[in-house]
């Protein structure tokens, strides 16, 4: 029963879109996608999706997309990355594909680790943020907040916490995802979003005051799910 986890899938197979234009990597990227996922997932193991699962705007669109998904091995848990349009209604999204879990604040669990999440957005002070961001920003605070206490309330003595987009900005500066992450036992922060090595080199990776970050974006991880390794369990909160 282990734990992966992979971003950015961006599926367009009810689009027709291909992604080959972003670079090499992108080539048959689905196919490379099902046949790693295929090698190393059986039924029993579970895999968190990081956003930006398929380019479809509405539901029926991304039907291809998810039946995709939902019929790839093992457990699967969702959150919704910026591209993802079709996710309108939680309550729709799951009512549809009942096999699948999509969090949006709640929480749900992983043998005893909670997981919770939200999409976040652009941090303040970062290369890409604008005025217009604040409302969104602190709206995706207040989400995953929504999210974290949903596990406290249960009981959670460790969680995992999955964001599409960074929890800081390009400077790794603190913000108010980071100073959140402080006030719930966390040991793990999983994001996406980033794509080339540009981008992957301004990331906030590894061990940080005790939480461990890691960015699974598809293309950075050659579209091969990253198996987690939860070898620390917090004992106190």
């Amino acid at each position: 029963m282990a734990l992966f986890a992979i971003g950015d899938l961006h599926l367009g197979f009810g689009m027709k879109k291909s992604m080959e234009k972003f670079g090499e990597v992108w080539k048959n990227h689905s196919q490379k996608l099902e046949k790693n996922w295929k090698k190393y997932i059986t039924e029993e193991d579970t895999v968190l999706l990081l956003g930006d699962i398929s380019w479809a705007i509405k539901l029926e669109e991304a039907k291809p997309d998810l039946d995709f998904i939902e019929a790839l091995p093992g457990r699967k848990i969702c959150i919704s990355g910026n591209h993802d349009y079709w996710w309108s209604s939680v309550s729709k999204v799951q009512k549809a594909y009942p096999n699948i879990t999509f969090l949006r604040n709640n929480s749900t669990t992983y043998e005893k680790v909670f997981i919770c999440g939200t999409r976040g957005w652009v941090c303040p002070n970062d290369t890409f943020f604008t005025p217009q961001y604040q409302k969104i920003y602190h709206r995706e605070v207040g989400r995953l907040k929504l999210s974290l206490e949903h596990a406290k309330n249960a009981g959670a003595k460790q969680i995992i916490v999955l964001l599409h987009f960074p929890p800081t900005n390009d400077k790794k500066e603190e913000s108010e995802f980071t100073k959140l992450f402080r006030q719930y036992p966390i040991s793990h922060v999983l994001y996406g979003h980033l794509h080339g090595e540009d981008f992957w080199k301004n990331s906030l990776l590894g061990n940080d005051n005790g939480i461990f970050y890691d960015l699974v974006s598809g293309d950075r991880l050659n579209f091969c799910p990253k198996k987690i390794q939860l070898d620390s369990v917090l004992s106190e909160y």
